[in-house]
């Protein structure tokens, strides 16, 4: 019998397929391509809010990933958890935009 909530099994973070790229992990946490931006993610792995020395050290990971990509003063942390409001986790967006310029939904949206 699984010790998981219904919210747990039914969350997508705390399945954490790996459908995209991803780009760092540890016990903790894991940083991935978002599936819908294609902007680097931090997800925290257990569901639920960190406390604030936690989510410190996940935004600092999430900022080296994206620093590596869009350069040190190339991006802005979104914190705004929109479509997984209960499980933390974070997006890196590139400077003036949302989506990642490599996004399907960026290309289209621009056809």
């Amino acid at each position: 019998m699984s010790s998981r909530s219904p919210d747990e099994a039914a969350c997508p973070l705390c399945l954490a397929e790996r459908v995209t790229a991803w780009l760092y992990e540890d016990d903790d946490c894991w940083v991935a391509e978002c599936l819908i931006c294609a902007t680097p993610m931090v997800v925290w792995r257990p569901h639920g809010l960190p406390d604030r020395k936690v989510e410190h050290r996940l935004l600092e990971l999430l900022a080296a990933t994206a620093a590596s990509r869009y350069g040190m003063d190339g991006f802005w942390i979104d914190g705004e958890r929109r479509r997984i409001p209960d499980h933390w986790h974070a997006h890196a967006r590139p400077m003036g935009g949302f989506f990642d310029p490599s996004s399907a939904f960026l290309t289209n949206w621009r056809s």
